[in-house]
């Protein structure tokens, strides 16, 4: 459905995007990450022809996007990170507007903006000046205007930037309705966002793929799957010291602290690595005592820090 081959984009002597390659499937949900000015933005913008390549190739469902911008463009639906709304006219009003603009026939406008409506739960806002909504209920107008036209992709530019938790939520739910029958792109720097709601990953560092898989994969490929945390009841000191020297063990880090003698450690074993049995074993010999004891996948955070650290 998108194919990217080779893009490479420069502004001056500054290099944006380094050669970068990917595709994205029929109905898949993309997650775009990369921390700020690696280059997100400007593969969006040029994947939605805002911006033009320096080279390579962005392919929408077979059409070139430089070549055939206008039909390929016809397939896409784009969300920027600053949602483009007219505050002065009522919802219903902006999402008519789009609807023209968009080249729907007045009957087809009149039963789109109804669906629209209905998927981004305007309803009860559908007479309010767009200046009066709160930020939630703009991100929804956005990706009513994002859908009007039916389009088969969605390029979604932070579109939970802002939001509270609530609305995150909203949002995100909203996405992953729309995403059942669209394929979608959607950058974010919420990465909890992205294992929640996203099938797969690229992760983008100073203009380079540094990173892709599934959100699963790629914390298995980061040799970090799990991480133990212990609250231990003994000298600070000589409890770290111990720790760090059992086997098997990568690290050991100071968490926390409840009292003067108990603190809570996390410990990265090596891959593969089960040490509950060489935790209790050390525990017993050093007369301490566990208060505390968990284990945890590491998560898509430790990855992301590690790929673009």
């Amino acid at each position: 459905m998108i194919e990217i081959k080779n893009l490479t984009k420069k502004f001056g002597q500054n290099l944006i995007l380094d050669n970068i390659s990917f595709s994205v499937e029929k109905g898949e949900i993309l997650g775009f990450l990369g921390p700020n000015g690696a280059g997100k933005t400007t593969t969006m913008k040029i994947i939605t022809s805002f911006w033009s390549p320096t080279s390579g190739q962005v392919l929408i469902d077979g059409f070139d996007m430089v070549k055939d911008s206008l039909l390929a463009r016809k397939k896409i639906g784009y969300l920027p990170e600053t949602v483009p709304l007219y505050e002065d006219m009522r919802v219903f009003e902006y999402l008519k507007f789009i609807a023209e603009i968009r080249g729907l026939s007045k009957i087809e406008t009149k039963r789109r903006v109804k669906e629209v409506v209905l998927i981004c739960g305007l309803s009860k806002v559908l007479r309010q000046p767009i200046e009066e909504l709160s930020k939630g209920f703009r991100q929804r107008v956005g990706l009513a205007q994002a859908i009007m036209h039916q389009p088969d992709i969605l390029i979604l530019d932070e579109p939970t930037t802002g939001l509270d938790p609530n609305q995150i939520v909203e949002i995100r739910d909203l996405i992953k309705t729309i995403g059942r029958e669209k394929t979608v792109i959607f950058s974010t720097h919420i990465l909890s966002e992205v294992s929640a709601t996203c099938d797969r990953v690229i992760i983008i560092h100073n203009g380079k793929i540094v990173g892709k898989g599934s959100p699963s994969e790629l914390m298995k490929k980061s040799g970090n799957a799990e991480i133990i945390y212990v609250k231990i009841k003994g000298l600070k000191n000589e409890v770290e010291k111990k720790l760090q020297e059992m086997k098997n063990v990568m690290s050991v880090k100071v968490k926390d602290k409840e009292a003067e003698d108990i603190y809570g450690y996390e410990i990265e074993p090596m891959a593969e690595v089960d040490l509950r049995e060489y935790l209790s074993l050390t525990v017993m010999k050093n007369n301490w005592s566990i208060l505390e004891f968990s284990k945890k996948r590491a998560s898509l955070e430790n990855v992301f820090r590690e790929l673009t650290r």
